[in-house]
């Protein structure tokens, strides 16, 4: 039986029961979770094996790279520049990004950069890796590039463009490539660990991802098998020209390893975060209230944050989604608290999110990278907090 190591409040119980549930039944490997309530952590818990290559163990302090619950973090340092009056959601990218008007995108403001409806998810050519995590020829590629639909006619996850895109903007307003920008204004009057750019000296604290292959490949499938609600999303995988696969393929090649040293250290603000459980959710709870003296955005901020920018069906992900400006919003398919949750899921499980109403921030981190439907381990997690609370 695996150890749980860590604290929970009288009352969060079953928080502590659904993680150890997680490696008992869920296939955790190492994994982190953290509950923060009225801005103080009443869960705080890790467990398992950092490393299964040396056997590791997993630590406090142990680091993970979080996917696209990056995105979370990004969106809050576009949302403190506005706040501060540097940055005009509605006014138009071209105003801080003069390259960016090229081929009809003078007029899209920031706002729709920041929830997946500028139609910029893919480039007519993929730009060699290397060069994408130097940053410049990436955001030169997309300011050239030409919308893949009218921009604000439709809402498509911009999985991987949407950080160099944001990012962009960040580094034009700020002087600061985003990275540094979060790890200054945000990071630090936080004390986070958690970084979007991994120094040299905190690499060794970096857990080794494991990957679980699919049992089945819905795309070798007949398409008579398929259940009716997936065949559109298969039919998607199965073209290489759709969005859904070039949405992915913006470099070349376009599979990256996410474990690479020269990856950890480039800023990717859409998909490379690297931090803790704590960090996710104590930023969280620093932009619903105060913590430790710290809040990040006003009430007034929050709301523009939170506002429901998109909703229906994605031009990419093939199926519904709901987005404010830069965060997920709740729906069956999120797993947060209730309808007043933001926050962002990260390929393979990761989740940071907030609920307002409950005064509760979430971060869920782990090595154990299982995507599709069937894994439950977030979701577990999520219920056993509505459980704490009183809400099932």
């Amino acid at each position: 039986m695996t150890v749980i190591n860590g604290e929970v409040a009288a009352g969060f119980e079953p928080v502590r029961e659904a993680f150890a549930a997680s490696f008992a039944r869920r296939e955790d490997i190492g994994a982190a979770v953290c509950v923060y309530q009225n801005g103080r952590p009443v869960v705080d818990l890790w467990a398992g094996v950092a490393d299964p290559n040396t056997g590791r163990p997993w630590e406090r302090d142990t680091l993970q790279l979080v996917y696209s619950a990056t995105k979370g973090a990004t969106a809050t340092a576009a949302h403190l520049l506005a706040q501060r009056g540097a940055l005009d959601l509605d006014a138009p990218v071209a105003e801080y990004w003069p390259e960016f008007a090229a081929n009809g995108k003078a007029e899209i403001p920031v706002r729709r950069l920041l929830s997946h409806q500028a139609g910029l998810v893919a480039l007519d050519e993929p730009v060699p890796l290397d060069e994408a995590l130097a940053w410049h020829p990436m955001t030169a590629a997309l300011a050239a590039q030409h919308p893949q639909w009218t921009p604000g006619t439709a809402h498509g996850y911009h999985g991987r463009t949407w950080g160099w895109l944001v990012g962009e903007v960040i580094r034009r307003v700020s002087g600061r490539t985003p990275g540094r920008f979060f790890a200054e204004e945000i990071a630090a009057p936080l004390e986070l660990d958690f970084f979007i750019g991994l120094p040299v000296g905190e690499r060794d604290r970096v857990s080794r991802m494991v990957y679980r292959k699919p049992d089945v490949d819905l795309t070798t499938v007949p398409e008579e098998s398929i259940p009716e609600d997936l065949r559109d999303l298969v039919a998607a995988w199965r073209d290489p020209n759709s969005l859904s696969n070039r949405a992915f393929a913006v470099t070349e090649p376009a599979n990256i390893d996410f474990d690479s040293p020269k990856v950890q250290a480039a800023e990717l603000p859409s998909s490379n975060g690297i931090g803790t459980a704590h960090a996710l959710a104590r930023m969280y709870a620093a932009l619903i209230g105060e913590v430790d003296g710290v809040r990040l955005l006003t009430p007034e901020t929050l709301a523009s944050a939170t506002d429901e920018q998109a909703y229906g069906r994605d031009q990419v992900m093939v199926v519904p989604s709901r987005f404010s400006s830069g965060f997920m919003l709740s729906t069956e398919d999120v797993p947060m608290t209730g309808a007043s949750a933001f926050g962002h899921t990260g390929r393979g499980g990761s989740l940071g999110f907030a609920d307002p109403e409950q005064s509760i921030a979430f971060g869920y981190v782990m090595n154990h990278i299982v995507n599709g439907s069937d894994d439950m381990r977030a979701a577990a997690l999520t219920d056993a907090v509505h459980r704490s609370l009183g809400m099932l």
